[in-house]
């Protein structure tokens, strides 16, 4: 996830008894960077979505022709009594998906598509860096010392990124941007050499989270920062999403929204959602742990190596705001479940720049549950702590 994007997704789409496969996957979309959904992805009963959460840019061999060394496989099932209705398409630079059991009374698919399309466009509305139209791209464009109105979410947003930053020590920073196109690391960037100590100097001046402040619904700027809220928009979509589809009736549903996940209740035949993790033993062996999970979300944030003069290099793609420059330690991947998709979104991206000593003892310590994926030489270490064991019920393959 860089410094904090959220792994990119590939949504495979199994039509059918015979699970025939097809799918693409999109390599190199930034989360944040919405393209709004035109057209309608429906489905209903005896169809199965088959969703795989996958690392992005993968540069592991083997790896980066599966699923990703950790992925999230989720099984929605086939042949069901109730109706089971799906539909989704892009967003965010990636996609979404919506997974739900259909009852007697509930709003069709058309009505709940569009009431997520229109959520879907508020955020891009408000958050997207790609429209100059945008609440916070006009925001950016205000020079030192001003302030502007904007929507809530973005306030909302804004703090959750300010909490997040104080408990990291300013290692995860909302306004770290500049230092991701310095480094190349921006989707938009062009691939260079690394940063010389004086470029970097220079970009530094223009990152600070400490440069924001809040004034009732203004959001102001006493230095010149720019805001990017890509590495939590995504799961604070996926929150307003299930909020609405409970409002309208839904009980039983599933979620995605650019790697962050949600489920709430069963599948019609009663059965739970399930998620499936790859684990990698090294580079050419993975095995695979499946668990249910029932009014919780899941996301994974995880790292991968960067590219300078063309030429992939083995380190870091994650940023540590406070140095500015990548983090140097093995953690390349963590998955959190918690009950809001957006502090699984905003606590998996804070643990993976902390890294596998510091952000462990951080998930001890306030008992977030978290899994571990740790790269050493040529082999991956694998750990999850109580509080993840205690919310999966593993199921059989």
């Amino acid at each position: 996830m860089d410094s904090y994007r959220l792994s990119e997704s590939a949504l495979f789409y199994s039509l059918g008894h015979d699970a025939a496969v097809a799918g693409r996957k999109r390599d190199g979309a930034c989360a944040g960077r919405s393209t709004r959904l035109h057209t309608p992805c429906s489905t209903r009963a005896h169809t199965a979505l088959l969703m795989i959460l996958t690392l992005r840019d993968m540069s592991l061999g083997w790896l980066g022709r599966v699923a990703g060394y950790l992925g999230l496989v989720v099984c929605s099932g086939c042949g069901q009594e109730r109706s089971l209705e799906s539909f989704g398409g892009p967003t965010m630079g990636s996609h979404y998906a919506v997974v739900y059991a259909h009852g007697t009374g509930q709003p069709d698919s058309e009505v709940l598509h569009r009431e997520v399309d229109a959520i879907l466009g508020e955020l891009d509305q408000q958050m997207s860096l790609w429209r100059s139209d945008s609440d916070i791209a006009q925001f950016n464009s205000l020079p030192a010392n001003s302030c502007q109105t904007v929507p809530a979410p973005i306030l909302q947003l804004v703090r959750f990124g300010d909490y997040l930053a104080r408990e990291s020590n300013g290692a995860f920073d909302v306004t770290v941007e500049p230092l991701m196109e310095l480094w190349g690391f921006s989707p938009d960037s062009v691939p260079r050499e690394p940063p010389t100590r004086k470029e970097l100097e220079s970009v530094r001046a223009q990152v600070g989270y400490r440069g924001l402040r809040i004034d009732v619904q203004r959001l102001c700027k006493t230095s010149d920062v720019r805001v990017d809220l890509n590495s939590i928009a995504a799961g604070y979509a996926v929150d307003r999403i299930g909020e609405r589809l409970e409002a309208l009736g839904l009980r039983d549903y599933l979620v995605q929204v650019n790697g962050e996940l949600k489920t709430r209740g069963r599948k019609p035949d009663g059965a739970p959602w399930r998620v499936t993790l790859e684990l990698p033993q090294n580079e050419h062996q993975a095995q695979q742990k499946v668990f249910a999970l029932r009014n919780n979300s899941v996301s994974t944030s995880n790292d991968h190596s960067p590219v300078f003069g063309g030429v992939r290099h083995q380190g870091s793609r994650t940023l540590d705001a406070t140095s500015g420059t990548p983090v140097n330690h093995g953690l390349v991947s963590v998955t959190v479940i918690h009950p809001s998709a957006l502090m699984a979104d905003g606590l998996s991206s804070l643990l993976l720049i902390l890294g596998p000593e510091r952000g462990w003892n951080y998930a001890q310590e306030h008992q977030i549950a978290a899994f571990f994926v740790i790269r050493a030489d040529k082999r991956f270490i694998i750990h999850s702590n109580a509080s993840f064991d205690r919310l999966v019920t593993e199921q059989p393959l």
